[in-house]
């Protein structure tokens, strides 16, 4: 039931987001649109998606470092490097979807 639900919530936020894309109408060169507020709508949706997983995911990463380091306390270090590099390549990829998000 849960991993239902979690795939009906995915496809609803997908939906919300495609719609304001599908539903604009052709416009000529040069007018004015009245359906931008849709497009910023869609902007903001997305990075509130981004934002939600970035942080669930460094999230995960440190939860389960943590929980690695308190089974083998021996490599500590080397799970506690890891662990940063991974959540500052996340952290990249992050910004790197905000501003693509922002800017379109």
């Amino acid at each position: 039931m849960n991993k239902l639900v979690k795939i009906l919530a995915i496809c609803f936020v997908v939906m919300l987001i495609a719609a304001p894309a599908m539903a604009q109408e052709a416009q000529a060169p040069g007018t004015n649109s009245q359906n931008g507020f849709s497009i910023y709508l869609g902007g903001a949706f997305g990075a509130g998606l981004i934002i939600i997983g970035a942080g669930l995911g460094i999230g995960r990463i440190g939860s389960y470092a943590v929980e690695s380091m308190a089974r083998q306390p021996e490599v500590a270090g080397n799970i506690q490097t890891a662990m940063i590099i991974s959540a500052a390549l996340i952290e990249g990829v992050t910004f790197f979807a905000l501003i693509i998000c922002l800017i379109v």
